[in-house]
Formats: structure tokens, sequence, C-alpha cells
């Protein structure tokens, strides 16, 4: 039962038996994978299937596949256009046509939820915090036009969603991969824009991700406390006072923001108790019955507010469909036609370079 608040990753592109048997005495709610678990579309539908059925519910799979940079299949096709392209494009009919490729190419893979669309804004297009190329937009509305669309055609291809990172990125001052940001900005003003994307797209979005990064102004007398871990970020403000009734998951808790400060145990028992559902261990895969052990010792109410709305989640999750080559290569072709349409034919055909001064993990988890 505790085990259903947990997300696990897998380390490799197929199951040890190590991992599982201890997923199948775990029985986590879901599973994340990585570029690090893809080898070809036929050994990750594989993968997907093998998870699926050491399961005795339905899991989550699920995968960060937002196009650009965060591409998880970037090795065996090809890159779909980022965000940012597709905003600067300035055409919503691309970004619907994104939306509604993506999805088909993750039910073939074997994928039942999208850790998408981002909702932060982004107020520095070169800053060093993770979200380079990865917003759609540079205000609350062009957001929520952008990543609505986006939303709206990804669930319409029956792929569920996840918007990210409440409350917020677009200020942080650091990479949540490394250090845990800080974000200094009134709740006054926040509403009028960092959280107008999330109020607006709520009733259509799956689940929210919460974000490793510290609200001054939220939580005054927990200084460094990570929003992830808020009791007054993800119950006070979420749920009591924007009204948000879906289920709430973690970014990794694994991230540098994260992994050094509260240990494995405690971390993950303070994420239920902030107001989380879910809580993402994606690589250190050893440590999940720890999480678990500490999970049991949550009181009951919580575990079984929780269990309701992750179950209720999981009646919206839809079977994957066969993979074939010929449906793989028609969907590759419409990706690289899609980029073409954006970039123009020279840019779309160019071999992207990610290492740089700002490279982030986030780039080959």
């Amino acid at each position: 039962m505790h085990g259903q608040l947990l997300l696990l990753g897998v380390s490799g592109t197929q199951l040890t038996s190590e991992e599982a048997t201890l997923y199948k005495s775990i029985q986590p709610g879901g599973f994340v994978l990585f570029g690090r678990n893809v080898a070809s579309p036929e050994q990750l539908r594989k993968l997907t299937d093998d998870l699926r059925d050491i399961c005795q519910d339905t899991p989550i799979i699920a995968i960060d596949q937002e196009g650009g940079r965060v591409t998880r299949t970037r090795e065996i096709g090809t890159e779909p256009p980022s965000a940012q392209e597709l905003r600067e494009k300035g055409d919503l009919g691309m970004i619907a046509r994104h939306g509604l490729i993506t999805a088909d190419l993750l039910r073939i893979l074997g994928f039942n939820m999208n850790f998408a669309p981002v909702l932060d804004i982004s107020y520095d297009d070169d800053a060093d915090n993770a979200l380079r190329g990865r917003c759609y937009g540079t205000s609350a509305q062009e957001v929520i036009t952008n990543a609505g669309i986006f939303n709206r055609n990804l669930r319409h291809g029956k792929i569920c969603s996840s918007g990210k990172h409440f409350p917020s990125c677009g200020l942080a001052d650091a990479d949540p991969h490394h250090d845990l940001p800080h974000v200094h900005k009134s709740m006054a003003e926040m509403l009028k824009s960092d959280l107008l994307p999330y109020t607006a797209l709520m009733p259509e979005l799956d689940s929210l991700m919460s974000c490793h990064a510290h609200f001054s102004d939220i939580d005054p007398d927990s200084p460094g406390l990570p929003g992830s871990l808020s009791h007054n970020l993800l119950t006070k403000l979420l749920r009591y006072q924007l009204g948000y009734k879906g289920v709430i998951m973690t970014d990794d808790m694994d991230m540098g923001a994260m992994v050094n400060t509260y240990g494995r145990g405690p971390d993950v028992k303070m994420a239920i108790e902030a107001g989380n559902d879910m809580v993402m261990i994606c690589h250190q895969i050893s440590t999940a019955q720890t999480a678990l052990n500490h999970l049991q010792t949550l009181p009951n109410g919580i575990v079984d507010d929780s269990l309701k709305r992750i179950g209720k989640l999981k009646k919206r999750l839809c079977d994957p469909i066969a993979l074939t080559q010929e449906l793989w290569g028609k969907l590759d072709a419409e990706t690289m036609q899609l980029r073409i349409d954006v970039l123009g034919e020279e840019r779309a055909k160019e071999v992207r370079d990610y290492t740089g001064v700002k490279r982030s993990p986030v780039e080959d988890y």
C-alpha cells in the first residue's frame, strides 16, 4: 500500500533480477525512465512492458519528453523542437502538433505519463538554472496559451501530464540538480505572475510537480526549506488557498538540492507530510526500501488521502498501443518535419551540442 507513494527509477536498459525483486516487494506507484534506459524502440518497449508485468496495479510509467535538450529518446529518434523554439516560431498549430506527436510516440513506447509541460516563466532565457530553452513563455499569459495547447493535445493523445515546477523555478538563482535555489519574491507578486499558469491550467492537468527551491516569503521562519518539503506551500497555498485536488509529486529527491541535506527516509516522510502524494527516487534506487520503511510510519489519514488521489489519477491511465517499425518511422518523420517547419531545413538538420558552460544534468539524466 505505502509503495504507491513512490515513483522509482531503473538503473539501465533492462530490469536486473535485484530490481525486479525489489519492485515486486515494494509495489511502487510508478516508474520514471531517463536516457540511460533507452537503447532502441524495441528495447524500451520491452522495459516498460516488464515494469507493468511486475506490478499488481497499473503503474505510472513516466518520462521527461519536453523537446529540445530534455528529450530522453534523442539517441534513438529525432529531437523535437524545444518549448522556447516553438514559442519563438509563434505558430500555435505547431505546438498542437508537438503535443499529438509526443503522445503517439510515448504510447507506442509503453509510457502513460509525460512530466510536462513546464509552466515556469522565463525571466532570462540564458539563466543558469536548468530552464534554458524549456519555457513556453516570458509572461504568464504566453505560458498559459502555449503550454495549455501542448497539454491539451498531449492528453488528447491519451498521455497524462504533469505541470512543473510548482510554484516557480523561473527566478531560481541556481540549478537544483546541484544546489538549492532561493527565490525572493513576495506571495502577492507570485499570485499576479508565476502562479497564474497553475491556476489557469489546474483543471486540465493530471498532476503537478513540486520544485526543490526555497521561497523566502512562503517559509520565512524555515530558511533553506525546499518548496517540495513545505507544508505552507503545498498544503496551505496549493491545496487550501488555490483549491487543487489532484496528485502532487516531488521532483527527483536525488538532486543535489536535496540528497545531502535530509537523508533518505526522513526526506520522503517530510515530503508526504508537506502535501505531496508521491515521492520520486530516480537514481539511488537501492534506498527505496528505506524510503518505504519511513512512509509506513505516516498517519493513516495522510496515506489514505494520497492513495485516493493516486487511484483517481490511475483511472485515467491508458494502455499502450502496438509498436511497429512502420509507425515508429512515421512518427520520426513527423518529428523531423516539425523541426523543419519550426527551425528551417538547415537548422533542423544540425546536430545539437549541449556541452557548454551552462550545461545541466537535466540534459542527460
